[in-house]
Formats: C-alpha cells, structure tokens, sequence
C-alpha cells in the first residue's frame, strides 16, 4: 500500500506495478476536497469514470454521491463450480455456446421500434413470477414518487438478460480441470434510469442551495433529506435485480447442460454460487465509525468474503478470499481494468490481433468486440501481484468459451 496526499485529504492506493492514468488522481483530490469524504481508496484496476474513478472505495459521512456509485447499481459476478471434469464432458462447446444464447437474450438492438435483442420479447411465466414476488412492490412504491423511472419500460423483460460491453458468460476450467460458469452483469436498463434520475436530482439540489463542489458530477444528497432515504432505498433494490438477474442466468447455463447430458450431474447446485456486486453502497463500521462505503469497481473483501476477480476475455480470472485489510476499508480490485477507452480499443487493435489473443477461446473474433478484446484491459496477474495483501488467491480460471453482447 502507498499514500497520495493531496492539499486536501489523501488516498491510499495499490497500485505497484500497473498503470494509472494521471486523470485517476485529479478525480481522488477533488473527491477528498468534500467535506463529508473521510477516507478514499484506489485499487489496481483503476481508470477513469464519470466524477469518480472506476476501481475505488469512497467513504462517507452524513452524504452520499449518485455518480460515485455510477449508473450500473449492483454489476457484479457469480461463479459456480459444476464439478465436472473439462476432460470427461463429450460436449461440443460450440453448441454449447450456441444453446447458451438461445436461452438468454443478450446484445443490443439501436433500430428504434424494433425489439431489443438483448430483452425478452414475450416475458417468460418463471420471469413475471421472481418479478411479481421479489421485485414489483418495491418498484411500484418508488415509481410512485419518481414518475420518471417507470418511463423505462424494459424492467421485466430485462430480468435474467445479459447486456452488452463487458458483461459476459463463460465457461472456465481451474487448474483441477474443474468447468465453472461464470457471469457478470448488473441491475440492466432499469438499473441504468434510476441512477440517472437520482443523479439529476442531486445535481438540481447543489444548484438550489448553492453547493461548493469541485465538479458538478460529485452533486450529492444529504443524510435526512428525503431524497437520500430514497435512494438508498433505489440501491438497495438495484442490488437485488442485479443479484436475481445473475441467479436466473446462472439457472438457464446449468439447465442447457442438464438438457445436453444424458445423465444429469449432481453436484450442480445454485447454493454453490459465490455472488458479489461491484458497485454498490453499504452501512458499515470503520475506524469506530458508522458510515456508507461506495464501491466503485470494487468488490468487499472482509476476511474470509469470497470475490470473483476477472480477467479480459482472453486471460484468467481469480476466485479469492478476502483478507480483511482495513487500509482498503475491506476492499479490492473488481477486475483487471481498462487500460484503453473503447474508442482507442477499436482504432489500435486489428482482429488478427484479437485472434491470437483470444486463440484456445470460443468467442466472438470479428471487429464487433475489439474494444473488449485483451490488450484493451490491463494484465491480469500484475493487477493481483499488486494487492496480495487485500486478497488470497483460491484458484485460477481459464475460460474456453466467451458470451458477450
């Protein structure tokens, strides 16, 4: 760990090793110059975000900041070990893949009045039932007050979809020839909107009373307004969409290989599945204090929490332990981190590029994923080399085939 003090407060940071870009720190200060902020960290994944950077931990007193958490509430991964041997499956992957993407949408459709791909068309029965039993009390109550959320309308028939960018689904082997599913993916549109309308608000708010910021996109709601106890209340059921939504892909995976197996496996069990968001906000207690850490691209790593950390499509992901570290306020990396911006992605890195880079997996390998493709992120095991003091490796995975919008 390393400290960067600014005129203002300061940040520690793990970050030996990899590169940070200069803009990630410009964003730290202004962050540590509001009054509320009383601790920051960054973590090897970082780079730069709307207001804050992705791959940090901001916590706070008496405030909480919509950007910080970001417009992707409760993005996560979930990991499960099938127990079957990569070596004894007869299956064919590609169809596999195949089969995958027919049971769950995914993608994106930017025709408009055209169906969205990456929605369901007629929402499935097992979907209306999670939403009406889990989901649609808690949503109604908060569209009532914030008639601006339901004007998305994609809620339901977003739920148990993929997405685009960096969400994906992957079949991984660890190092015990073990397959593993893994996913990620968040709280989708829905999500999406009621960041954005909160956003909004507190930008509104600080206009109102004349707040001093040092950048309108760090406009923040103060504890015992309304509207803070709103929000949390968004976040909180944010999360839970986002945690529902990676159950029922996970389910759909499991169930294309019970259909493709003649024996059905047995070990496959959904009590298995390690789940963890990476941006979100909590109660907790540090430093003998009550406050709300945000997690900005980082996932929690109290002792003995168990995380997912990935790589990009064509390198290894990490299922670890936490340590517990109080310094990173029980905090680490939530992947490895951009290390281009998509635009840079797709003008720097050919597909023959991406070909060997992605050689061994089954994915996409055409210009579509360029900005997805590895050299667009940073190394892996350098990102891990950097914060062996917030985590400890339980295994290593390799993925064989690759699922992205």
């Amino acid at each position: 760990m390393k400290v960067k003090k600014f005129e203002k407060g300061f940040v520690k940071h793990w970050t030996e090793g990899v590169p940070i870009e200069d803009e990630v720190w410009n964003q730290m200060e202004d962050i540590n110059k509001l009054p509320f902020v009383v601790g920051t960290a960054i973590m090897p994944d970082a780079h730069v975000g709307i207001g804050c950077s992705i791959g940090s931990v901001v916590v706070t007193k008496g405030a909480i900041v919509p950007s910080i958490v970001g417009v992707d509430i409760g993005c996560g991964m979930a990991a499960l070990n099938t127990h079957l041997n990569y070596h004894m499956i007869k299956l064919d992957f590609e169809k596999v893949k195949e089969n995958i993407e027919k049971v769950i949408p995914h993608g994106f459709t930017r025709k408009r009045k055209v169906r969205d791909k990456g929605t369901w068309g007629n929402v499935p029965d097992f979907i209306q039932k999670i939403w009406n039993e889990e989901l649609k009390d808690d949503f109604d109550y908060l569209c009532g007050k914030y008639k601006k959320i339901r004007q998305h309308i994609t809620n339901v028939n977003q739920l148990g979809t993929l997405g685009t960018g960096n969400h994906f689904i992957e079949l991984s082997k660890d190092e015990d020839n073990n397959m593993w599913i893994v996913i990620h993916s968040g709280s989708r549109g829905i999500g999406n909107k009621m960041a954005r309308v909160f956003q909004d608000i507190a930008k509104k708010e600080c206009r109102k009373w004349m707040s001093d910021i040092p950048n309108p996109d760090l406009a923040f709601l103060p504890e015992g307004s309304e509207y803070f106890y709103d929000y949390i209340k968004v976040v909180k059921w944010a999360q839970k969409y986002a945690k529902l939504n990676r159950q029922i892909m996970m389910q759909r995976v499991m169930d294309v290989f019970f259909d493709m197996f003649e024996v059905q496996p047995v070990k496959m069990k959904m009590d298995n599945m390690i789940d963890c968001h990476h941006n979100f906000t909590d109660r907790e207690n540090h430093n003998k204090q009550n406050v709300l850490v945000t997690r900005k691209g980082a996932i929690r790593a109290r002792k003995g929490d168990l995380g997912i950390i990935p790589g990009s499509m064509g390198a290894c992901s990490y299922i670890v332990e936490g340590l517990g570290n109080e310094d990173s306020f029980n905090s680490s990396s939530h992947g490895a981190g951009r290390l281009m911006s998509r635009t840079k992605a797709r003008n720097m890195i050919t597909v023959e590029e991406h070909i060997e880079a992605t050689n061994g997996v089954i994915c996409k390998k055409d210009e579509s994923i360029l900005d997805e493709s590895p050299a667009a992120y940073k190394n892996i095991d350098d990102v891990m080399d950097a914060q062996k003091d917030l985590v400890k490796i339980i295994c290593k995975l390799k993925q064989f085939v690759c699922i992205k919008g």
